[in-house]
């Protein structure tokens, strides 16, 4: 790709210009770093469970999360989360045939959660329909991330549904419509580990009113179907952030947490293209940030959530 470098820099400088040369870094609730752990841990309203079985990740992702198989349970864990000084927690779940998580018994906690608490909601939504949008919006839920493939075969194969990407178009007009606030994520290298609709992912997107972008890159998860297949080169990855900013101008861009581990160079290049948040940062990447004159923030939550707490440091 010998024209990175130049679309790096155009990237870089569009963000400083429209978003601040700063960067905050994040630790999601899942993760501990240099002895410190995060404050916004995720729970699955079915567990482990997944009539998808997406080739990806086989309900392994969901199996890291506490389970809330109930809406008492999940109202109990969120109070419990509370208590404990967390300052949200991300609500997620595995998908029925059609894509869809079962929000409808969970609306109601959702409800109680968001009057009781002062906990931020995010909830990974899934294929959703315009009446559970509003109802969601309505029951308090502060952002829906979603994930966008660009690619009907990608889609098809590895998600296992028998529709294309019309329906993550739709899901996205429904939540749009719905006025609640939208964190789409991109994962580079879900195609087998291959770039296949990721700009065509980043032009869906450019078609709506986003909150902020997430982009990841495959994991090679063990006991799943992906497990050899390895992440794109980080090059690849980063032409996807400058693609994004590029066309997103204005959208806070994040490298997120769900990304190829101990890929240094991924990091240091997502720094070149200007991305505005990071989750789970490396020595390498702190030090490149330093060296750009950046502003660094910290914040112990998912890197889709707005500044909640962000400090000068960990501590």
């Amino acid at each position: 790709m010998p024209d990175i470098r130049k679309r790096l820099n155009r990237a870089r400088a569009l963000s400083w210009q429209h978003l601040g040369k700063c960067i905050t870094f994040y630790l999601p609730g899942m993760f501990r770093l240099n002895g410190h752990t995060g404050r916004y841990p995720a729970v699955s309203v079915t567990g482990d469970a997944c009539d998808l079985k997406c080739d990806h990740c086989q309900g392994k992702i969901l199996a890291s999360m506490k389970p809330a198989i109930t809406p008492k349970d999940l109202v109990t864990i969120c109070l419990d989360l509370e208590k404990q000084g967390h300052l949200g927690v991300l609500i997620s779940g595995g998908c029925r045939p059609d894509g869809s998580i079962p929000w409808e018994s969970f609306i109601p906690a959702i409800e109680m959660i968001k009057a009781s608490t002062n906990l931020f909601v995010s909830v990974h939504c899934g294929m959703i329909d315009a009446a559970t949008s509003r109802q969601l919006k309505q029951a308090g839920v502060d952002q829906a991330l979603i994930d966008v493939i660009g690619d009907d075969e990608t889609f098809q194969s590895v998600y296992h549904v028998p529709f294309g990407v019309e329906r993550i178009v739709s899901s996205m007009e429904s939540l749009e419509a719905a006025g609640l606030p939208m964190v789409p994520h991109i994962v580079c290298g879900i195609g087998n580990g291959r770039i296949r609709g990721e700009y065509q992912a980043v032009k869906m997107i450019s078609n709506f009113n986003v909150a902020q972008l997430v982009i990841v890159s495959l994991m090679s998860i063990p006991g799943t179907p992906m497990a050899r297949n390895i992440s794109p080169p980080a090059e690849q990855v980063a032409d996807i952030i400058a693609e994004a900013r590029i066309r997103l101008s204005r959208v806070p861009i994040s490298l997120g947490c769900a990304r190829q581990r101990g890929n240094s160079r991924l990091e240091e290049l997502a720094i070149d293209a200007g991305v505005n948040r990071m989750a789970l940062p490396s020595e390498e990447v702190l030090a490149r940030a330093k060296a750009y004159g950046l502003k660094i923030q910290f914040q112990p939550t998912c890197c889709s959530v707005p500044p909640l707490a962000t400090t000068d440091s960990w501590n």
